[in-house]
C-alpha cells in the first residue's frame, strides 16, 4: 500500500502545463514560438515522465528536467528536417545523402527559377504557351544523338511509363539475369507487373543467348527490354546479349511478321540504363560506364537513365530516343503525374549545358570531380583536415591519414574501388568512436557523417570539400566537449576493442 501510496504522490507532484508555462525558460520561449507549440511539447514532456513513473523507473521529473526536455523537443520540432550534413563517408554518390551535389551554375539556375516567375511553359519567341519538355529536350538530342528526348521525375518512373506506353497488356521480353532489385527495394517485375506489361523471362541468371530471345518473340512480343546492372555483377561464366544483337533480333522477327500481314506491328528495343552517363571519366578508364548515346547507337529504340547519378545533376529520369516514340511518351496521361518541376528542370539544364564543354563537366559537377581528382591531391587535402583535427581533439584521440578506398554508391560500379585517404580517430574509450559519431550526427549544427572501421572513425576526403574542413574539426571540437574530451580517454593507448565496423547505408 505504501508502494501506491509513493507512486501516487509522484504522480500528484509532477506540475501542470500552466506552470510549466511560466517558468522562466518557457515563458522565453512562447516569445519565439506558437503557444499551442510550447504547450504541446510541455504535454509530451509530462506524458513521458507520468510513463516513466507508471513504469517504476527512477528519472528526474522535477519542473527544471520537464522545462529542458520539452525545450529539447521544440527545438527538435523547430529545426529543419531536411538539412545540410557532411558527407565524409568516402561514398560520392550516398543516396542516404541525398546523391549528387549539383554544380554552382546549377545551382544558381534554381534560385532564380524559384525566386521569379520564369518561361517554364512559356515560349518568348512565339509569345504563346510552350512546353516544359524543350527547356532540356534540345541539349539531350545534342549530347546524345537521339532525335527527341523526355525527362520526369525518377528513372523507376521512365521505366514505368515506357512499359505503360508501348507494352501493357503485350509481352516484353527480358533476360533473368537483368530482373535487378533497385533502391528501396523497388524490383523490375514489380515495376512490369505495375505497367501492365507481360514480363516473358528469358535465359539463365548468368547466361542468356541470342537464341533464348528468338525463341521467346511470339505474336503478342511489343518489347525487348534491356536492363543494364549497374548495381551489381556477375562474374565468372556469363554471357549477355548486346544491344546490337537485340536489335538485329527484333528486326528479324518484324520481318516475319510483316512478310505475312503488311500491318504487323513492331517490336521495340528499350534499354533501362539505370544510372546513365553522358561521357566517360577519363580516371575510371576501362571501369567507366557506357554513355547513353552509346547505348543508342547500338540500335536502341529508347533509353532511359538517372539524372541525379553519374549524370551529376537533379533526381530525374531521362528517356531518349526516336521522335515517333518520344512523342507517344509526351502525350501519355501518365506524364502530368510524373513531370518535372521548374527547379528540377532549371538544374538539369544547367547541368546538361556543362556537358557540351567535356572538360569543364569533369571539373564542376561535383560527382565528376571527386570521381576524377588524383589520389595524391585527396591525401593533400585529408592531411590539412588531420592538422586542423589535432588541435581539435586534444589528448582524446590519436589523428592519422590512412590509405582508404572510396566507392562510387548510388548503385553504381559496384565493383569498382577509388584510392583515398581519410583522417583517423583512435580513442582510448572503448566507445570513443561510437559516442564521437553519435554526437556528430545527432548533435551538430551540420551534421557530419563518417564511417567506423577496425574501431576507429574516419574521415574519407575525397567526399570533402576544402570549405568543409573546418566545419569537421569545429563539429568533432563540440562533440568531444569543451575540455576536449573528458570521458573519451587519453590517446597514446592500444586502439578500442569491440567496437563495430560499418557505415550508414549507400
Amino acid at each position: 500500500m505504501s508502494e501506491e501510496k509513493s507512486l501516487n504522490e509522484r504522480l500528484r507532484a509532477l506540475p501542470s502545463v500552466d506552470q510549466m508555462l511560466n517558468l522562466p525558460a518557457l515563458a522565453a520561449a512562447l516569445g519565439q514560438a506558437p503557444r499551442d507549440r510550447v504547450a504541446d511539447a510541455v504535454r509530451a514532456a509530462l506524458d513521458a515522465a507520468r510513463a516513466r513513473i507508471l513504469a517504476g523507473e527512477e528519472a528526474d521529473v522535477t519542473a527544471q528536467a520537464l522545462a529542458d526536455g520539452a525545450l529539447a523537443a521544440l527545438a527538435r520540432f523547430q529545426r529543419p528536417s531536411l538539412r545540410r550534413v557532411v558527407n565524409a563517408t568516402g561514398v560520392i554518390i550516398h543516396t542516404n545523402l541525398g546523391r549528387s551535389c549539383l554544380a554552382e551554375s546549377a545551382v544558381r539556375a534554381v534560385e532564380e527559377a524559384a525566386r521569379s516567375y520564369s518561361t517554364l511553359e512559356y515560349d518568348t519567341e512565339a509569345m504563346a504557351r510552350g512546353s516544359r519538355h524543350s527547356h532540356c529536350e534540345r541539349l539531350l538530342c545534342a549530347l546524345t544523338g537521339a532525335e527527341a528526348a523526355i525527362a520526369v521525375n525518377n528513372n523507376a518512373a521512365a521505366v514505368m511509363l515506357v512499359l505503360a506506353e508501348f507494352a501493357a497488356g503485350h509481352e516484353a521480353v527480358v533476360s533473368r539475369g537483368e530482373l535487378v532489385e533497385i533502391g528501396g527495394s523497388f524490383r523490375i517485375p514489380d515495376i512490369m507487373a505495375q505497367s501492365g506489361a507481360v514480363m516473358v523471362g528469358v535465359g539463365t541468371t548468368n547466361k542468356t543467348h541470342p537464341a533464348d530471345y528468338e525463341r521467346a518473340i511470339g505474336a503478342d512480343t511489343a518489347m525487348l527490354l534491356k536492363v543494364h546492372t549497374s548495381n551489381y555483377r556477375v562474374v565468372g561464366f556469363t554471357e549477355t546479349v548486346p544491344a546490337s544483337a537485340m536489335r538485329a533480333i527484333a528486326d528479324a522477327a518484324v520481318a516475319a511478321r510483316r512478310a505475312a500481314d503488311p500491318a504487323a506491328p513492331g517490336i521495340i528495343v528499350y534499354e533501362d540504363l539505370g544510372s546513365g552517363a553522358l561521357l566517360r571519366p577519363p580516371a575510371l578508364g576501362a571501369d567507366a560506364e557506357p554513355t547513353a548515346g552509346e547505348a543508342l547507337a547500338q540500335g536502341c529504340d529508347l533509353v532511359s537513365f538517372s539524372g541525379d547519378k553519374l549524370l551529376g545533376g537533379p533526381q530525374a529520369g531521362i528517356v531518349i530516343g526516336r521522335r515517333a516514340l518520344i512523342d507517344r511518351l509526351k502525350a501519355n496521361p501518365l506524364v502530368r503525374a510524373l513531370r518535372l518541376d521548374k527547379m528540377t528542370l532549371a538544374a538539369l539544364e544547367a547541368t546538361l549545358r556543362l556537358y557540351l564543354e567535356p572538360e569543364r563537366a569533369l571539373a564542376e559537377i561535383p560527382t565528376l570531380a571527386m570521381l576524377s581528382e588524383p589520389a595524391a591531391s585527396v591525401r593533400e587535402r585529408a592531411g590539412r583536415l588531420a592538422a586542423l583535427l589535432e588541435g581539435a581533439v586534444g589528448g582524446a584521440a590519436a589523428v592519422s591519414v590512412v590509405d582508404e578506398v572510396s566507392c562510387v554508391g548510388g548503385g553504381t560500379l559496384p565493383l569498382l574501388e577509388i584510392p583515398s585517404a581519410a583522417v583517423a580517430l583512435a580513442f582510448r574509450a572503448e566507445d570513443g568512436a561510437q559516442r564521437c559519431e553519435e554526437a556528430l550526427i545527432r548533435r551538430a549544427a551540420v551534421p557530419v557523417v563518417g564511417r567506423i572501421r577496425q574501431g576507429q572513425l574516419l574521415f574519407d576526403a575525397r567526399t570533402l570539400t576544402e570549405d568543409e574542413l573546418p566545419l569537421v574539426a569545429e563539429a568533432v571540437a563540440a562533440a568531444l566537449g569543451g575540455d576536449a574530451g573528458a570521458g573519451y580517454g587519453a590517446a597514446g593507448d592500444a586502439g578500442p576493442s569491440g567496437a563495430r565496423d560499418g557505415e550508414v547505408a549507400r
